[in-house]
């Protein structure tokens, strides 16, 4: 699969919740083991997502980090834009993949953005293909930015337009890529799936490890599936990312603690490690190119610290 992809992507997709895609990567030889989990880790990118443009890797500097340490890590490609279910259907297709050629049978799905729906969809209708599910700044209950930007009516020129930009957006970063296959784009699904009412009837149908109460912890575990969360809650982070400037004004659509795309209590799901990280939606994958808080934990350091966990619980 693959790794990496450009910054005009990268700072298209933060306005609209990115995450990587890519090509299976086997692992580096160990060092130290705390990293090397019983079952592969496979990262899963959000919406306008991407994997490799010109050299720049999405999830920056944490494969690498958590293969040093003997975790074997994929990185894989879906669609930039589409429903959670569709998106779900074509992450199926690259874990059978993995689950054979690692000889594990099962992965460690781990997803940003949109990429936290789309896991979480094939953990439900294939548990048995998964140990563990961890989201990382997810709209879980939908994203004030989406329901914003819902408020265009439907079946406008307006919205038309919109779709068309976004569209071409995704088809785009999706050439840029590299990628061998051409996914489809489909961002009205993407705004359905991600506004409190797409998330809801998604959770309806898919509710495992969602939690019944506002703000609480979903359960733990469900079907032999462990669920963790974490996410962010300050949109400005550092003033030598340009991106903070997007994050800030996305923002202002909430009335919550938020990372700039994604509501504190949005995020929770299952166990939730912590919903307060000094992070915005792209220092959640230690974007833009690791210019994050310096008041803050590493980014690249929590991934590793959630590998030694996953891996201490027989993961």
């Amino acid at each position: 699969m693959k790794k990496n992809r450009n910054l005009l992507a990268l700072l298209i997709g933060a306005g609209l919740g990115i995450t990587a895609s890519g090509i299976p990567q086997t692992a580096l030889s160990a060092s130290s083991g705390y990293t090397q989990t019983k079952y592969p880790i496979v990262l899963t990118h959000g919406m306008l997502g991407f994997d490799n443009i010109l050299g720049i890797d999405y999830w920056y500097g944490i494969p690498s980090a958590l293969r040093k340490d003997g975790a074997t890590v994929y990185v894989t490609h879906v669609s930039q834009l589409n429903t959670s279910e569709a998106r779900g259907e074509e992450l199926l297709e690259q874990v059978e993949e993995i689950a054979a050629i690692s000889g594990k049978g099962k992965v460690n799905l781990i997803g940003h953005s949109h990429g936290g729906p789309t896991i979480r969809y094939l953990a439900a209708i294939r548990p048995d293909l998964v140990a563990s599910v961890t989201s990382v700044g997810s709209p879980h209950k939908g994203s004030a930015t989406a329901d914003f930007l819902r408020k265009v009516p439907k079946d406008s020129a307006g919205e038309a337009i919109l779709a068309g930009i976004t569209n071409g957006l995704g088809a785009l970063i999706n050439f840029l890529s590299g990628s061998r296959t051409t996914t489809p784009q489909n961002a009205l699904g993407s705004l359905e799936s991600l506004n409190s009412v797409g998330a809801a009837a998604f959770n309806a149908k898919y509710p495992q490890g969602i939690p019944a109460s506002a703000c609480g912890e979903g359960a733990y575990q469900v079907n032999g599936v462990r669920y963790y969360s974490w996410g962010g809650t300050s949109p400005l982070t550092n003033l030598l990312d340009p991106s903070d400037i997007l994050l800030g004004a996305t923002s202002l659509t909430f009335k919550e603690a938020n990372d700039g795309l994604v509501g504190r209590c949005s995020s929770h799901m299952g166990k939730v490690i912590r919903d307060d990280y000094r992070m915005n939606h792209l220092d959640e994958v230690n974007q833009t190119f690791g210019l994050t808080s310096l008041f803050e934990t590493d980014p690249v350091s929590v991934y590793r610290q959630h590998a030694n966990r996953l891996k201490n619980e027989g993961l």
